[in-house]
């Protein structure tokens, strides 16, 4: 869903800049209580995980494709205010080096893709997560539902935008149709990779998602060789730090980024080749008359090749593998340095002290 320059005017992109940098502007004060020493560089990794899943475009109808947005997989796995810098950062770079996105529409696209779809999906996630049981299962569920309804409000707000700003005379009715009906579609496939990815970790390493702090599984025993659930501890007695704190976060690092390697330098070249959702609305209902050239047009990485390669395949994964280099580069000193930033705890008898 990312918007071309010339879909939207320069008033409503500005005005869209505007609050973009403002959502950013927040944002980078609330990832300081999200971030730690462990999750810092987690979330550089996310940014360069939700690059790779992006260039792997899969087909929702006849001639039209989709591809993931992000926003609750990053809300979910490192919390909202990280989540939104998250897809910033993966838009700058999108946009920067791969012409991806209009530089004059990043504003547009950031509040589409990442505040909307970041706040719709932590808050339906919170909601499910308050009220179903406190379960890797209902929250891998609540994760599916929370990003199959965060697509479809992002086409929503799209719309909104098109009917203050849009540059053609284009029904609205029939954008609105269009767009939602493709993007529900889309979701249903944003939701799965969002589910699997969040039980994936669970499974491995719960402490490290944002949106499952206070889930534990039951601690096992076995009696006659069945398992059978440990008596709950006292209430009485002071609940211990979780032994995870204190575990490196090296093995999953690793292993994420060789995830997003392999899928960025690798699996992309089988991506489908339809335009993706409002693309193909754009095209159909003529969207895009005034659309204009991308500013980084020509930049060696336009259109996710690289320049004067001529294997599709080998310029292609050289582009998506230089892709998720800089992204987690750049997104992990991002986050670094936000994290450098909190302001410490308070020591304990320091206040009122002389």
């Amino acid at each position: 869903m990312h918007v071309p320059d010339g879909f939207i005017n320069a008033p409503v992109s500005a005005v869209a800049g505007v609050v973009a940098a403002g959502a950013v502007a927040v944002s980078l004060r609330g990832a300081r209580r999200e971030l730690d020493e462990r999750t810092a560089p987690l979330a550089g990794l996310v940014a360069a995980f939700i690059f790779a899943v992006q260039m792997l475009n899969f087909p929702v109808a006849a001639g039209t494709s989709g591809h993931l947005l992000g926003g609750a997989l990053a809300a979910i796995l490192v919390g909202p205010y990280t989540g939104v810098l998250c897809i910033a950062v993966v838009l700058l770079m999108q946009g920067i080096l791969f012409a991806d996105g209009g530089l004059t529409a990043l504003g547009v696209n950031i509040t589409v893709m990442g505040v909307v779809t970041v706040v719709v999906a932590h808050a339906l996630f919170r909601g499910l997560t308050g009220v179903l049981p406190r379960t890797r299962r209902s929250t891998t569920v609540a994760a599916f539902v929370a990003a199959l309804v965060s697509v479809p409000a992002a086409a929503v707000a799209f719309t909104a935008l098109y009917a203050i700003g849009g540059t053609t005379d284009v029904p609205l009715g029939k954008v609105l149709t269009a767009m939602v009906g493709v993007h529900v579609l889309i979701g249903i496939g944003e939701a799965a990779i969002t589910a699997l990815t969040v039980g994936a970790v669970l499974a491995v390493r719960p402490d490290l998602v944002h949106g499952a702090q206070g889930l534990a599984a039951p601690l096992k025993l076995r009696v006659d060789g069945a398992l059978v659930d440990a008596p709950a501890a006292p209430a009485a007695e002071p609940e211990p730090a979780p032994a995870a704190r204190g575990r490196s976060t090296r093995g999953v690092w690793a292993t994420g980024l060789v995830a997003a390697l392999l899928l960025a330098g690798f699996v992309s070249y089988y991506a489908s080749a339809s335009p993706d959702g409002l693309e193909k609305v754009a095209a159909d209902k003529g969207i895009d008359e005034n659309v204009k050239e991308h500013g980084a047009a020509d930049s060696p990485l336009a259109d996710y090749g690289v320049k004067d390669i001529g294997d599709a395949r080998l310029s292609g994964g050289l582009a998506g593998v230089i892709g998720v280099g800089v992204t987690v580069a750049v997104g992990s000193g991002v986050f670094w340095a936000v994290h450098r930033r909190r302001r410490p705890e308070p020591v304990a008898g320091a206040l009122g002290s002389d």
